[in-house]
């Protein structure tokens, strides 16, 4: 009998190389996310002098606010590639956090700057519903409350 030649291209000798690659690209972006942590934590100090020693706050303060909201933006896209590391899936959750904290970082800041018409602030509303709403779906809908329940099964039961 003839055998086949061994595929070149099939899944088993494939996917080791897509997960070495996929982990090394998302371990550079964390490794980039963390260093913006780290040098946005230390510019937000940094920047509390200025707060301090300059008369008008109000622009200290929507500076101050702005770089907050940005640092937690930061955080909660790395919390969403240390949860790919761990669980190897990347997590809605996360990801919708980070969306509904920019979308909420953006409306403060138009806010304060009182430049933020009836119309963006009905789209806002709209996108921060629909954001809720893929969120809260991605909470009750995840793998991850389906394994308890099939874990209380016996095998015998159905």
């Amino acid at each position: 009998m003839l055998e086949k030649p061994p595929n070149l291209f099939c899944k088993e000798r494939l996917l080791p190389y897509f997960y070495h690659v996929t982990n090394a690209v998302f371990g550079v972006i964390l490794l980039f996310l963390t260093l913006g942590v780290v040098i946005g934590a230390g510019k937000l100090f940094l920047g509390l002098s200025d707060l301090l020693l300059t008369g008008g706050l109000a622009n200290s303060y929507h500076t101050l606010i702005a770089d907050v909201l940005s640092l937690f933006i930061l955080i909660e896209l790395s919390r969403s590639l240390v949860e790919y590391f761990e669980q190897k899936r990347l997590r809605l959750v996360f990801i919708v956090d980070a969306a509904i904290v920019f979308v909420l970082r953006e409306i403060m800041i138009k806010l304060f700057q009182e430049k933020m018409h009836t119309e963006e602030i009905y789209a806002f509303s709209a996108l921060i519903l629909a954001l809720g709403v893929i969120r809260a779906s991605s909470v009750v809908f995840s793998p991850s409350h389906a394994l308890p329940k099939q874990a209380e099964r016996s095998p015998g039961t159905a």
